[in-house]
């Protein structure tokens, strides 16, 4: 935060999370393509759709299968925080088949 508010940069990042259907205030800091995996794991595939392109949805979740598939992206780290945070939607982790271990 700036004196005078927020930054130009965060602005734009507010206003990609909005573009994707997420308030900033439940995001970290990120990226539009950081927002757009963890926007699509918080609201799911339904919601997302209903606020995104279908190309940007295909996108998005090719780039889940890919990160599921190398476990060490990114978009995987992103995906898992998701999980680990307890905001991801039960669609998607059925949808994935994704699971958490606890110990």
């Amino acid at each position: 935060m700036g004196m005078f508010g927020r930054s130009h940069d965060l602005r734009q990042l507010d206003q990609a999370l909005r573009s994707v259907d997420v308030h900033p205030a439940v995001v970290p800091e990120a990226y539009r393509a950081a927002a757009e995996i963890v926007g699509y794991c918080m609201v799911g595939a339904d919601i997302f759709a209903g606020a995104n392109a279908a190309e940007v949805v295909l996108a998005v979740e090719r780039r889940i299968e890919a990160a599921l598939q190398s476990g060490e992206s990114l978009d995987a780290q992103l995906v898992l925080l998701t999980l680990h945070a307890g905001v991801i939607q039960p669609s998607v982790v059925r949808a994935y088949g994704l699971e958490t271990t606890r110990e």
